[in-house]
């Protein structure tokens, strides 16, 4: 399997300013569908274009206050930390105790399939298809990655002044300098308050979006990103 190397990634990130840091071993020949896998984690019915559920996961916990087709994304049970109960979903509105995927982590993506499709997960081909579901393992086999080294306090533990190039040169042609241009959604300094969905958005892009995935750049960017953010208007 080709690999990303460090000197690629320094290729990658020595135009923008970014330091020569790599945290995970990417997956080059995969990386597409690790993208798409990632993007599906987030919101899979924009990506297959299935209908978005109506019904409240059967297996998701009813004493939480929420319902419908929310309860159907990965992430809204194993976290965009993809630890569960363990990260940013430890306490909070979206605290249900499920457990994270980072045992499953470098696991056989077709095993991984399997326990998606099987319970109490119960995806259907009719709502992630087969290929879907093919980038969807190999996100959770090959493309999370530990974020407790990048977050500290409730905030990105990254360089701001490293992230601020990065954003004027990958971010800001649409979100604005401001973060605030695409006013269908919160400013980014707001959104940055969530530093792991922001890296996570970061990577893998937004679903359905024409928003690039930085994956090939590794996490530290991301997380040099999203410190560059927290210094935005709110």
């Amino acid at each position: 399997m080709k690999r990303i190397s460090a000197i690629a990634i320094v290729a990658l990130a020595g135009a923008v300013g970014a330091p020569a840091v790599l945290a995970q071993d990417l997956s080059l020949e995969n990386a597409s569908s690790i993208v798409r896998g990632g993007q599906l984690y987030d919101k899979w019915w924009k990506i297959t274009g299935s209908a978005e559920p109506s019904e409240t996961h059967p297996a998701y916990q009813a004493d939480t206050g929420r319902d419908g087709s929310g309860t159907w994304r990965c992430k809204e049970c194993h976290g965009w930390d993809y630890v569960g109960p363990k990260g940013r979903y430890s306490s909070g509105s979206h605290f249900t105790g499920i457990k994270g995927i980072e045992d499953m982590a470098g696991g056989d993506p077709a095993a991984i399939a399997a326990s998606i499709r099987g319970e109490p997960h119960n995806y259907g081909a009719d709502q992630i298809d087969d290929a879907s579901m093919t980038d969807l393992a190999n996100f959770v086999s090959q493309g999370q990655f530990d974020m407790s080294p990048y977050v500290a306090d409730g905030m990105s533990s990254g360089d701001a002044a490293v992230g601020e190039p990065l954003y004027a040169t990958l971010c800001a042609g649409c979100h604005g300098a401001d973060g605030a241009k695409i006013t269908e959604m919160p400013p980014l300094g707001e959104i940055s308050g969530n530093p792991q969905e922001t890296m996570h958005k970061i990577l893998f892009g937004q679903p359905a979006e024409a928003m690039p995935a930085l994956y090939v750049f590794g996490p530290q960017v991301a997380a040099d990103i999203t410190a560059y953010l927290h210094t935005l208007p709110q």
